[in-house]
């Protein structure tokens, strides 16, 4: 299939697609990951956006179900160089052309990825339309200009689960872990699903916590009435898309949790709210940090550790009035990581369990324990 381009700058592109077909609008956002396309296009976090992969090669390994960060595919599509329609991997259950196909999505191809990138770099994130059915340059202007901005849609509604569940040890394969030798250490966490990773919630169960998750909506007095019960014994707060301070509902539910003083920690996401809850409004970065090979100086330590990002919003440096500054971002100086004076709640930007990346920054999830 052929598809048609066009960015809010102006620019009109043509290229080629694979999968679904049909027309799409978004954000469009470059990542820096040399490998793990399949965890990054069906992580939550990316709903409403275009991912430009700057890895040429994508397709190569195929997909198969033990690396997806959930069920689908949440983002509105993908950019890519090459598209690789056989895959060469002995773990691959199917093809990404299959996948996308299956997904009611489309990815587009043949196209100057480094151009975008650069684009990107020097522009900022900026909307675009693509179309494999509609190919005049006015019309995809127009349909581009009457779509939603990405900070308008509450996205965090839409990936968010509908039901409360429990994620066990065996609730999902995963080939770097092995669950059988697990103990529980006998605390349990409510995680707010705002857009969680799988592999976040394994992290989790591999420190051995038990992990109860919960959605987006759920109210601060149900999860305060079960701490005083002891039923839990502290709240995670995860990674998600969107503008966070749009989400002012799940804003004054954690300032409930907060008053209460249960232990919380957030990433990414839940680092953003956490910040909005304190007073400190999130704002947001030209081009967002997108990739597995970040270097974050851990201010405690002084170690270095090379991060995995997905992320268009940061805390502000005044959030030091409240909170001791633990992680910083050596690409930017931005701020990473955060521990809140006086109360047991601490968050990160960077996305620790690695998925997919280095995982140098693991140990943050046992810090958690140390916390309950």
């Amino acid at each position: 299939m052929k598809a048609y381009i066009y960015l809010e700058n102006g620019i009109y592109l043509e290229a080629k697609a694979f999968g679904k077909g049909g027309s799409a609008f978004g954000e469009l956002v470059f990542n820096t990951s040399l490998t793990g396309y399949e965890e990054i296009i069906t992580d939550p976090s990316y709903a409403g956006q275009f991912i430009v992969f700057t890895m040429p090669e994508i397709g190569i390994v195929g997909i198969n179900d033990d690396d997806q960060e959930s069920s689908k595919i949440y983002a509105s599509g993908i950019f890519i160089r090459n598209f690789n329609e056989t895959p060469s991997n002995f773990r691959s259950q199917k093809s990404i052309e299959k996948f996308f196909y299956e997904q009611g999505k489309f990815g587009v191809y043949d196209i100057d990825t480094r151009f975008l990138t650069k684009m990107l770099r020097d522009s900022g994130n900026m909307r675009v339309f693509v179309s494999t059915e509609i190919s005049d340059k006015e019309l995809l202007k127009q349909e581009l200009e009457n779509s939603a901005r990405i900070d308008e849609i509450n996205y965090v509604s839409i990936v968010s689960t509908k039901n409360r569940y429990t994620h066990s040890k065996n609730a999902w394969k995963h080939r770097n872990m092995n669950y059988g030798s697990l103990k529980s250490i006998g605390k349990k966490v409510a995680v707010i699903d705002y857009g969680v990773k799988r592999n976040i919630l394994n992290e989790l169960c591999e420190v051995g916590l038990e992990v109860d998750v919960y959605p987006h909506d759920v109210k601060a007095e149900f999860l305060i009435d079960k701490f005083k019960k002891g039923e839990i014994n502290g709240v995670f707060l995860s990674n998600g898309p969107g503008e966070p301070k749009m989400l002012v509902d799940e804003i004054n539910e954690i300032k409930k949790l907060i008053k209460e003083g249960i232990p919380m920690f957030g990433i990414c996401l839940g680092h953003q709210l956490l910040s909005n809850a304190y007073g400190y409004e999130t704002y947001k970065l030209k081009f967002g940090q997108h990739g597995a090979n970040h270097p974050v100086l851990n201010l405690e330590t002084k170690s270095i550790e090379i991060t995995t990002q997905n992320h268009n919003y940061n805390v502000p440096e005044s959030i030091a009035e409240v909170a001791t500054i633990t992680h910083r971002n050596l690409f930017d100086n931005t701020i990473e990581g955060v521990r809140y004076k006086g109360d047991k709640v601490f968050s990160v930007q960077h996305h620790p369990e690695a998925s997919s990346g280095p995982n140098e920054s693991k140990y943050i999830f046992k810090k958690f324990i140390e916390i309950l």
